[in-house]
């Protein structure tokens, strides 16, 4: 998408900046952001990456964006806690069928700037879908694959896409339209150099990390209130967030 007005009706998807990498995210709520678990840890330490380190883009094209926000906090499944608490000995099933991540963003996002996506449940093999994603050498634009199909629903709840897809589309939704209107059916979890992607069933997880996040807003707490990035601001950094190989 290298024009600015062909992100219309892709607002919502923006690059996920991160401390030495980015991936890709989409609102699927006001203040919350749906990702890979993988992008929200070290690649090479497999530390959990400090929230306040990340900046979520909506519509990021090539050095502005629609409107952009700090991240307050994430959340993964548990099932990805234990799988990065086993350095190494989880298998990849493991890490691919859990490894999506929701994070709250420090603000709302407006109506007037982008409109959240609702997530959809696992349809039949062979229905249409689409990615849209940021990935390395075409991280400045959104990039759209249309035509590409679910494959297959593999042992743990894991979906096979035959979509092309690179370093920097982790977490990337995987979208599939419903009368008329796209819905997000995957994330992007990895990849392969045959054109196949990998990405978790969301039906379980999505209700799980919204509802954990909620008991952590219904906590007291002192803030000094929530600050807003302009279009614009801030520094970023363009290199690629690895995948995890199934």
């Amino acid at each position: 998408m290298d024009n600015r007005g062909e992100l219309l009706g892709w607002e919502a998807v923006g690059r996920l900046d991160l401390p030495g990498g980015f991936c890709t995210g989409a609102l699927i709520g006001r203040d919350l952001v749906l990702t890979a678990a993988h992008c929200v840890f070290d690649a090479k330490t497999g530390a959990p990456r400090p929230a306040r380190g990340m900046v979520f883009r909506a519509g990021y094209h090539r050095g502005s964006e629609i409107t952009a926000r700090r991240v307050l906090r994430w959340v993964v499944p548990e099932r990805y806690e234990a799988v990065m608490r086993s350095k190494g000995s989880a298998t990849r099933t493991e890490a691919v069928s859990s490894d999506v991540a929701l994070l709250k963003l420090e603000a709302p996002v407006a109506s007037a700037e982008a409109d959240p996506f609702r997530v959809h449940e696992v349809p039949a093999e062979g229905t249409d879908v689409s990615v849209v994603s940021y990935g390395r050498g075409r991280e400045e634009v959104l990039s759209r694959e249309p035509d590409c199909q679910m494959t297959q629903r593999y042992r743990g709840d894991i979906l096979g896409f035959d979509c092309d897809v690179t370093f920097g589309s982790s977490g990337a939704p995987v979208f599939v339209r419903e009368n008329g209107r796209l819905r997000i059916l995957s994330v992007i979890s990895s990849g392969t150099d045959a054109g196949e992607a990998f990405g978790p069933s969301l039906q379980a997880f999505v209700p799980e990390l919204s509802g954990r996040l909620n008991r952590e807003d219904a906590r007291p707490k002192v803030t000094a209130g929530a600050r807003r990035i302009t279009v614009g601001g801030g520094a970023r950094q363009d290199i690629g967030a690895r995948f995890v190989r199934p």
